[in-house]
């Protein structure tokens, strides 16, 4: 647990360094369990995030921008009504806990002097923001709604008193000497760092670990020692915010931790961190809430045209074998004087065998030779004719499969915008039935709105994340004499540089954009494509996305998420 009560200490200051009495100008909820605050402090617009997400929530100051939705939810309309124009008196953390109490004041419409209290709590799935009117104590609204069914100490609605969570009779650890670890902790029952996290309010097994960690042989001595020179490193904000990767995994914390070996990346204060650690991983969970049905749908119809295949494939073995059923019907013509009607079967002289070798063909007693050679012949017409059919419908199915690798690769690197137009696609294409036809109308004459990022020297470099964005950058938006990107032969996002004669280092960017955005994502040395727009053409009937290019130049990149959060910042 990274965000424990620790970090929530030096969150707060941070905030209270920045935002201690701003004035609240705009609110925004861009989804369910989110709010953003546009706070005016000190001379500058600060974007405040309340987040209560179930796995990532969490209180920070961020640069990211996000989507509103066209129509703001409850929450956020009460919280418009409350608190815009109010001034932001205080920040404070209640106790050592997970929780931030923001002291609001202002004037309600009639002009009394009104207090209210915004208040985060940060516990997991049961996370929550709740707006109190502080001189009753009575909780206005919240993001989510707890009644005492489901929580008998207290409830989380409109009108109830608001009541802090159960107290766990922890110590507070900046309060704390070295005497008072030495009472808490048994060094006899051993699980020390458990220990440590079970009588000190805020510590959690990231926090411990690290005393322990720290403490090399972990004593009477070491622990007590090391766990006071870690809360003094905190209380006087002596922090280096990092980041710590180990393979597929990261962590972060107030610095870098010891027991935790891997790559680290420092950064500024807090909210720069937060701000890099949870790039795209909450969107990419509500993306996969919004669009679960649609990749389900994907891979459905990817598989049923991959089994079409193996079927077709099948077919066109056997009709591949047309050619000896041309030649019994031969062989049987050459040997009608010998054939009987009411024969079953009938054995020749193959002289197509070099050896001389008989063959046995069957008859149907019920027909006469000649109508039994002409059966043959029919057969292998029939066959030879369908060999360009089928040939015809693999082709098809092997389209339909790239088409849906296409679309599985765009939901999984797609923001929640995204996935609308995705669904409007499959709504299109007759993959999906459309039960609002008048709302699909108007989402599909709107424009798409793309990514945009700057290169190093300022170029702007567009990004298409479905098809629909794909066709209209590639095809309307881009000029001809611009460069166009694509990784080759893998699925992945259209990209142009808006300059007809970029730099190197330039192209490079882009490319690692073309190949972040891809199926390649994962992959080192990705090959990606790269020609003017003149030279991509998107062929006559061609599935939504499909372009084919000529003239291409091809540059090598391994996709850097840094680089791409660098580019969007700019």
């Amino acid at each position: 647990m990274s965000f424990d009560g620790l970090f929530t200490k030096a969150m707060v200051d941070e905030l209270t360094r920045t935002l201690k009495g701003g004035r609240i100008n705009k609110v925004h909820q861009p989804y369910k369990n989110e709010v953003i605050l546009t706070i005016r402090a000190n001379g500058v617009n600060q974007k405040l995030l309340f987040s209560a997400h179930p796995s990532y929530a969490r209180v920070q100051l961020t640069n990211e921008a996000y989507e509103n939705p066209s129509e703001p939810p409850m929450f956020c309309m009460l919280l418009r009504k409350h608190i815009e124009g109010y001034i932001l008196e205080d920040v404070y953390q209640v106790e050592n806990d997970r929780m931030i109490i923001f002291e609001i004041k202002g004037r309600n419409e009639i002009g009394d002097v009104s207090y209210k209290q915004l208040i985060i709590e940060i516990m997991g799935r049961h996370s929550n923001i709740v707006l109190v009117d502080k001189t009753r104590n009575i909780i206005l609204d919240s993001v989510k709604h707890v009644s005492f069914a489901v929580n008998s100490h207290r409830a989380i609605l409109p009108g109830q008193p608001y009541i802090y969570p159960p107290e766990q009779n922890k110590q507070n650890p900046f309060l704390a000497v070295e005497d008072d670890v030495l009472r808490k902790i048994d060094f006899n029952s051993g699980k020390i760092d458990r220990q440590v996290v079970e009588h000190f309010a805020g510590t959690s097994p990231l926090f411990a670990k690290e005393v322990i960690f720290q403490s090399g042989i972990a004593n009477r001595t070491t622990v007590p020692k090391t766990f006071i020179k870690l809360i003094d490193k905190i209380k006087s904000g002596a922090i280096e915010p990092s980041i710590l990767s180990t393979g597929n995994k990261e962590v972060f914390y107030l610095f870098p931790l010891e027991h935790v070996q891997g790559e680290v990346k420092s950064f500024s204060s807090l909210s720069e961190m937060l701000d890099r650690f949870y790039f795209g991983k909450a969107e990419r969970d509500r993306v996969k809430q919004q669009g679960n049905d649609i990749e389900r749908l994907i891979i459905n119809e990817k598989e049923k045209n991959e089994k079409k295949i193996e079927k077709l494939e099948n077919t066109l073995r056997e009709a591949e074998k047309a050619e000896q059923l041309q030649r019994f019907g031969e062989l049987l013509t050459a040997n009608l004087y010998a054939a009987k009607k009411g024969m079953k079967e009938i054995e020749v002289i193959d002289y197509y065998d070099e050896m001389g070798g008989t063959v046995a063909i069957l008859l149907d007693p019920r027909k006469t030779p000649s109508e039994n050679a002409q059966k043959y012949f029919s057969k292998y017409q029939k066959a030879k004719n369908s060999v360009s059919i089928v040939i015809e419908q693999i082709e098809k199915a092997r389209e339909e499969v790239f088409y849906f690798e296409n679309l599985l690769q765009q939901v999984q690197s797609a923001s929640p915008k995204d996935i609308q137009e995705i669904r409007e696609e499959l709504i299109e294409g007759g993959y999906i039935r459309d039960r609002k036809k008048r709302n699909a109308k108007k989402i599909s004459n709107a424009k798409p709105i793309l990514d945009h990022y700057l290169s190093s020297d300022g170029t702007e470099l567009i990004v298409g994340k479905n098809n629909k964005q794909n066709d209209y950058l590639t095809n309307k938006l881009a000029a001809r004499d611009e460069i166009w990107l694509h990784t080759k032969d893998i699925p992945g996002s259209h990209v142009v540089i808006r300059s007809k004669d970029p730099a190197e280092r330039t192209i490079h960017e882009a490319a690692n954009l073309a190949a972040y955005f891809s199926k390649a994502r994962n992959s080192s040395s990705v090959p990606v494509d790269y020609t003017k727009v003149r030279y991509v053409k998107k062929p006559n009937g061609a599935k939504p996305g499909f372009v084919i290019y000529d003239n291409q130049q091809t540059v090598y990149v391994t996709p850097e998420e840094e680089m791409v959060l660098k580019l969007k910042k700019k």
